[in-house]
């Protein structure tokens, strides 16, 4: 099964989720969330696949979630608000996502990644 890869070239923890699943030989489709901004419709998909709530879908240690004071204004916003507000601009997203047929990892870690993707004998995505 091929996955959807989404990142941050730049980033760090992309950097370590593309070599682990490169040195697990995992078969992905890589996308720049900066050029390829994830739309609504994925959005809901993906947070639908998660079962994580949307906060988790939202990079808070970044620049803009900072400028735009997110962290005051994300618990009286609507989850199409925010959904809406995530489709704006791909840097407002945490990363990496992986996304598989029924299943969404978002953010990288390996024990979670590992479970995820079927590594050592759990059940996969």
């Amino acid at each position: 099964m091929k996955y959807l890869f989404i990142c941050y070239p730049k980033c760090s923890t992309c950097r370590k989720a593309k070599k682990y699943l490169d040195t697990n030989k995992i078969d992905y489709e890589f996308r720049d969330i900066k050029e390829d901004n994830p739309s609504k419709e994925e959005l809901k998909d993906w947070i639908k696949k998660s079962n994580l709530d949307i906060k988790k879908f939202f990079n808070t240690s970044g620049t803009i979630y900072r400028e735009l004071n997110l962290k005051d204004k994300l618990s009286s916003m609507t989850d199409d608000e925010k959904i809406e507000l995530l489709a704006t601009d791909g840097m407002l997203v945490k990363r990496p996502i992986l996304v598989g047929r029924d299943k969404v990892l978002v953010a990288f870690k390996e024990e979670e990644w590992n479970k995820g993707l079927n590594i050592g004998g759990n059940d996969g995505i």
